[in-house]
Formats: C-alpha cells, sequence, structure tokens
C-alpha cells in the first residue's frame, strides 16, 4: 500500500512541476510572443483603447494617433505619407501592418516588457494606456533630396544614406513610394481596396526596393569588393598592373568579355587595378579575380554583410555571393554580374566600411524608445557588426574610389563637390536577353561617401532600367544615379 502512495504521491508532484512549468512558459517567457501573435483576439481588442505612440523623425511626428468616434477609438495618420512610406510603413488594426509600425509595435502599442510598471502605474492612476515614440534615425533634409531627386527623373529604384561611424540610417528611399495614409482608416473594406490598388500596380509600390525584392546585379559597384579582395589578400596593389586587352575569351566558355568601353582600358599595353576602378574596366579586374582562389571574393562579400540576416530593425533580405564554379563564372561574378545579387543597403554598407577604415557598423534605423512621460526607455548604440579589411586597405580602396571622382578620365567625376573630398564608384549591370532576343535596360548604380577625410554620409543609388522611358532605357550610371548620390551628400554635408 505504501509503495502504491509513494507512486501517485510521486506522480502528482511530477503533475504539478509540468503544469508549474507551463503556465511559467506561457505567462512570462511567451508572454511578449502571445501578446505580438496578430490571432490573439484580446490583443488587437485591446489596442483599439491604446493612443498608438508616434514615429519621430528629428523628433518630429511622421506617424500618429488621432481620436475617431468609432469603436477603435484611434485611427494612425501620417505626415508625408510618401516621403516615409519606405520607413514608417502602415498599420490597420485588423488588417496587417509593415515597417517600423510592424518592426517596433510591442513599443509603439505599449505591451512590451519594458512598459509592463509603467502600464500598472498608469491603471492606479487612471490614466489612459498610451504606447511610446519611436525616434528614428532618419535626416530629413538627406531624405527629402534623396526621394525629390527620384522622383523628378521618374526613376524606379532606390536610395540608402549611412553615417559610416555609426551605422545609422539617414535615409531610406524607395521610389515609386505609395500613400501610407491610404491605409489611415478603420474600415476593412477601404483597406482591402486601396491594397489590391496598390499591389496590382505595375512599378510595385508596396516593395521597399531598398532592403527587400527581387534584389539587383551590382555591375561595377561590386567591384570595390574585389578589389578590397585582392588587396586583402595581398595579391594587388592600386599600382598592380594587368593585361590590357580591348576583349577578352574566357577559359572553359565561348564568352567574349569587353570593357564596356569596348576598347582597353586607356592606351596602354597594361592597365592597374586603380585604372580599372577609375574608368571601371571589366578586364583587369576579371584577370585578378582569376589569379586568386574563386572563394576570395565571396569570402570578402560576406565579411562585408552578404549572406548575412539583418534586421535593421525591418527585416533585410540578404544578400548573395556564391561561390563561382569556374573561371569563367570566376571573372564574371568579380564585375557584378552571375548570381550576384544585392541591396542599396548592401552596396551603401561596403561604401560605409570602406570610409569607416575596414570597420562595417551594423545599420540601424532607431535612435531611440521614448515613453510618453518623455523618458528614454531605450537608447540604440552603435554596434559593430564586421572588420573584413584591415585601415591600410580601406585607405587603398577608399584613394582609388577618390581618384575615380577627382580625375578627369573618372567616370564617378560628376559626384565632385566644390571643397569637398569624394570617394565614388558607378556600375552599369547586365540584365540579360528579352524573349525577342534584345538586351534587357540596364541597371544603373553609383555608391560613395564624403568627405574622404572625415566620412559623414556614405550613399548607394540604384536605377532601374536604364533610367526608364524619359531617357529611352539608356540612361548613364555616371550620370543619372550619380547626381541623385551626389544630392544626398551635399544635403547631409550642408547642415
Amino acid at each position: 500500500m505504501n509503495k502504491q502512495l509513494k507512486f501517485l504521491t510521486r506522480t502528482v508532484f511530477a503533475m504539478f512541476l509540468v503544469l508549474f512549468f507551463s503556465v511559467t512558459m506561457v505567462q512570462f517567457v511567451q508572454a511578449d510572443e502571445l501578446r505580438a501573435n496578430e490571432l490573439n483576439g484580446r490583443t488587437v481588442k485591446n489596442g483599439y483603447k491604446v493612443e498608438r505612440g508616434s514615429i519621430l523623425v528629428d523628433g518630429d511626428p511622421v506617424a500618429y494617433s488621432t481620436p475617431t468616434g468609432d469603436s477603435f477609438r484611434f485611427v494612425r495618420q501620417y505626415a508625408d505619407g510618401p516621403l516615409y512610406a519606405p520607413v514608417t510603413g502602415y498599420f490597420t488594426h485588423t488588417q496587417g501592418r509593415t515597417g517600423l509600425e510592424s518592426a517596433m509595435n510591442q513599443d509603439l502599442s505599449g505591451i512590451g516588457n519594458a512598459q509592463f510598471f509603467t502600464r500598472i502605474m498608469n491603471t492606479l492612476n487612471g490614466v489612459a494606456p498610451q504606447g511610446s515614440s519611436v525616434q528614428t534615425t532618419i535626416d530629413p533634409a538627406a531624405q527629402t533630396a534623396a526621394a525629390e531627386a527620384m522622383a523628378e527623373g521618374g526613376f524606379e529604384g532606390a536610395v540608402v544614406a549611412l553615417e559610416p561611424k555609426t551605422g545609422r540610417i539617414l535615409a531610406l528611399v524607395s521610389s515609386p513610394s505609395f500613400d501610407a495614409n491610404l491605409f489611415a482608416t478603420n474600415s476593412d473594406a477601404e483597406i482591402i481596396a486601396n491594397y489590391r490598388k496598390l499591389e496590382e500596380d505595375p512599378t510595385k509600390p508596396l516593395v521597399n526596393r531598398a532592403i527587400a525584392g527581387d534584389l539587383y546585379h551590382p555591375g561595377s559597384v561590386y567591384k570595390l569588393v574585389s578589389a578590397a579582395a585582392a588587396i586583402e589578400a595581398g595579391k594587388a596593389t592600386p599600382s598592380t598592373e594587368f593585361p590590357n586587352p580591348a576583349q577578352l575569351k574566357l577559359p572553359q566558355s565561348s564568352h567574349e568579355m569587353q570593357n564596356a568601353s569596348r576598347t582597353s582600358c586607356g592606351p596602354g599595353e597594361k592597365a592597374t587595378l586603380q585604372q580599372a576602378i577609375v574608368m571601371s574596366c571589366n578586364i583587369p579586374i576579371a584577370e585578378m579575380a582569376m589569379g586568386m582562389d574563386r572563394d576570395t571574393i565571396p569570402d570578402m562579400a560576406r565579411g562585408f554583410g552578404f549572406d548575412q540576416e539583418l534586421s535593421v530593425p525591418l527585416k533585410v533580405t540578404p544578400s548573395t555571393s556564391p561561390v563561382p564554379e569556374d573561371q569563367a563564372q570566376t571573372a564574371l561574378a568579380s564585375i557584378g554580374q552571375l548570381d550576384v545579387r544585392v541591396t542599396p543597403l548592401q552596396v551603401a554598407m561596403v561604401s560605409a566600411g570602406i570610409a569607416n577604415g575596414g570597420v562595417v557598423m551594423k545599420p540601424s534605423l532607431v535612435d531611440q524608445v521614448i515613453t510618453p512621460d518623455l523618458r528614454v526607455e531605450k537608447e540604440y548604440t552603435p554596434e559593430e557588426l564586421s572588420r573584413p579589411i584591415s585601415e591600410r586597405t580601406a585607405n587603398a580602396v577608399a584613394g582609388m574610389m577618390e581618384a575615380g571622382v577627382s580625375s578627369p578620365e573618372g567616370l564617378a567625376k560628376n559626384a565632385g563637390i566644390d571643397g569637398v573630398r569624394v570617394a565614388g564608384k558607378t556600375g552599369t549591370a547586365e540584365n540579360g536577353t528579352a524573349e525577342d532576343g534584345s538586351d534587357l535596360p540596364f541597371t544603373l548604380w553609383f555608391t560613395g561617401f564624403a568627405p574622404v577625410d572625415d566620412p559623414q554620409v556614405a550613399v548607394a543609388v540604384v536605377i532601374e532600367d536604364g533610367g526608364g522611358e524619359a531617357f529611352g532605357f539608356q540612361g548613364g550610371s555616371y550620370e543619372l544615379p550619380t547626381a541623385v548620390g551626389k544630392r544626398v551628400m551635399e544635403a547631409v554635408l550642408s547642415e
């Protein structure tokens, strides 16, 4: 009998432990996750009572709540909706949310763990529930300059500007954008109708091209990664010379590589690495790459952030740089073609890392979370992501980029700013052929930073389809994205 009682007692005790563990997991460990779950009806209904916190740019609200007379009590409003939509996204009570409205939802809605005691005190004091505000890193002058430059040209593409020393995102523009106020209603029918209209738009305004979407071939801006890999590995210096033919037949391939000029890279029988960067020549870079191990450049790309999961806190689609299978693929990948694909954010990170002496900082869109009584609840500090290259290598690549702007033959010379040392690199990426056999329009790039001696801003600009119909789908990377990048850098430096 005693044996049976002991077994029963132990069984009950074990069941109690399991129950205690389960309750603890639900009430504490999984509490935030359960509250944030969109299927949690209680959270959704509780959200009706809360005045959602604001999203701030330089202290001014660009997303905020206003009272309504319906059961939802509040509705979201967006100042300069299209300008900041790639940053704020949109919020609806029952039809989803995007951007910072989604990524910072717990803070904005006041349901995060950090606000637990604030919620208790507000309840005891009879204070209406209110979410915290989120202060972004966005520089309104840089954001405006980027958005206006893209809109004036009628360009589809994106612009990203970073502060090299901290990783703070100063501008995040996706063009065309959309007006987040289209979702500033509590009518599900209206929200769904507006969403479908945007979703069916062939220009894809809902896609955040700066950090997501189908990604782009980087073309010649990827030569910065190739050059950094060769210099860091001791395989080249800016003055290293390579054979300088006008055409190069790739090994075990029928493909014949040419420079964009369809001529040699300058007049000599040899061309230096610096010449190849300044004049954006393909053949010397390909020859350099084929003289190294096939994984040398992809490894360098990963050092700059390729193939890594990033959250800023918006989720970023990883850029890719697979290891080539043979020498022909090595040559093509080294100039940003083949399977190399990038986001504009990633390209900006490459320039920012070079500008910052080889240190890549983790990009971030958020500076602070501020409570309704104006206390700083969270403060985001700069965080190092990686050190892919030495300061010596960074200086060497930066010097070549500066020559690309300051030299008369430099393709990035239009990025020059009076009285400022500017580094830059253009890029033109091929996108294959259409069904009728014609070449698809090129993707146009510019990336760079300024001032070289004390970098304040690094920028990446991508323009799709050769600039679009207004430019006959044949615009040049040395003019269109370069002009946009210059305007953004000038906006930051003029403050």
